[in-house]
């Protein structure tokens, strides 16, 4: 199992929605940067960057469904659909397991259990922000809550607050 092939599927499966692709293009190098510095296991290294590549695979359907991808509606519908998606690889069970159950709480950061988690929450922030153009404020709040991991604190401050615009 190669995560090129995990990405390259799930880039086919967004059928050319760009912003879909770079959203989780974006996120799964925040997520990857994130982990190989804060120096996780290796079976925590691919869980993350899975579920980095998988965390918005509801969206499409959300859109269409509910006509917006309003977070409950992802994790809700992302569960079930990582789990298919995920039908076609041969992960090891437990990290299937993660992986979906990373998926399903992506938008609930007062849960957190397991550094996975936390890199995941912090690596859709950071993309987040500027897509959604957060105000400084609002990055210094979630930082100060929201923000664990050294490296994950860094790049939100280098990115977002350590320049004057």
């Amino acid at each position: 199992m190669y995560i090129s092939d995990i990405m390259v599927k799930m880039i086919h499966r967004s059928n050319g929605n760009c912003h879909d692709i770079n959203h989780f293009l974006k996120v799964y190098a925040y997520a990857r940067t994130i982990a190989e510095r804060e120096g996780i296991s290796f079976q925590e290294q691919m869980t993350v960057e899975i579920a980095a590549i998988l965390h918005d695979i509801a969206c499409p359907l959300c859109r269409e469904k509910y006509g917006n991808t309003n977070g409950k509606y992802q994790e809700a519908e992302g569960i079930i659909l990582a789990e298919e998606f995920l039908k076609d690889f041969t992960l090891p069970t437990q990290m299937a397991e993660r992986v979906v159950f990373l998926v399903g709480h992506h938008h609930t950061p007062q849960a957190v259990c397991g550094i996975d988690y936390q890199i995941l929450l912090e690596a859709d922030y950071l993309v987040n922000a500027d897509e959604s153009h957060y105000s400084k404020e609002a990055i210094r709040h979630t930082m100060e809550t929201m923000f664990r991991t050294t490296t994950g604190r860094a790049l939100l401050e280098s990115v977002y607050l350590s320049h004057q615009t």
